[in-house]
């Protein structure tokens, strides 16, 4: 029997099947669906060195099918039974545990180095694989495949699209003031990086004055710290850069 496009689209949306017991073929349908879109948002995070990648993310978006399959399975076995049953079910109860549970998982993703939070990002994508697999263990798969898409979108262009400038802080110890002086500023205009403030420092020295100037700046999403540093390090009169966090 051959199924129209409608046809399909109904069985990803999940309404007509709501309440209903489920065949293997269902089951299997969804189960496959929630590794596929797991996968791809877990491969996205593992491209990028993030601490959960693919498996966790098929796990997760896997489990949180499963919970959802069965208060699916258990709504529809209260529901056969009849008006006359004394078993109630509470519809979403179970379901929602995966939403406040997932947190711990989420938290391990989070650390701190050298004074920065890093993680959030990949704890945030966990949860929403859990709430992504939620949507497709409950027959709404092409909810599900729509948020997946947009779960995507949001890792892997949004900074691209939408350009954010970051505050930075950069320590740059330099000797022959005016002179060096003259060469940053030349260089942060033309790399389109503005200077909001500037504290500095001078020690007197018996082969001349080492200046330190602590900057604080504006930087475009395209500059990379690295390149600054490696391009201020080879002038000559720089005797030392670093970054500073804020």
């Amino acid at each position: 029997m051959s199924m129209t496009i409608a046809d399909i689209i109904e069985l990803l949306e999940g309404f007509s099947t709501f309440g209903k017991e489920l065949g293997a073929e269902m089951l299997l349908l969804r189960i496959a669906a929630a590794v596929m879109i797991g996968a791809v948002i877990g491969i996205e995070r593992e491209m990028k060195n993030r601490p959960a990648g693919m498996r966790t993310h098929v796990l997760v978006c896997l489990g949180a099918a499963l919970v959802a399959l069965i208060e699916q399975q258990s709504v529809a076995g209260v529901l056969a039974l009849g008006a006359d049953s004394t078993i109630n079910v509470s519809v979403g109860r179970i379901t929602s545990t995966v939403v406040s549970g997932v947190g711990f998982l989420g938290a391990g993703t989070i650390f701190m180095s050298e004074h920065k939070i890093s993680g959030l990002t990949t704890a945030a994508s966990l949860w929403c694989t859990a709430c992504i697999g939620l949507a497709v263990g409950s027959g709404f798969i092409l909810m599900a495949m729509i948020a997946g898409v947009v779960v995507l979108v949001t890792l892997k262009l949004m900074q691209r699209i939408i350009h954010v400038h970051t505050l930075k802080k950069l320590e740059v110890q330099f000797i022959h003031r005016q002179e060096t002086l003259s060469f940053l500023t030349e260089y942060f205009n033309k790399l389109g990086v503005k200077i909001l403030d500037v504290n500095f420092h001078a020690e007197n020295r018996a082969d001349g004055n080492l200046y330190t100037n602590m900057y604080t700046l504006t930087m475009p999403s395209r500059i990379s710290y690295v390149d600054i540093i490696e391009t201020l390090s080879e002038h000559p009169n720089i005797r030392r850069v670093r970054t500073r966090n804020l």
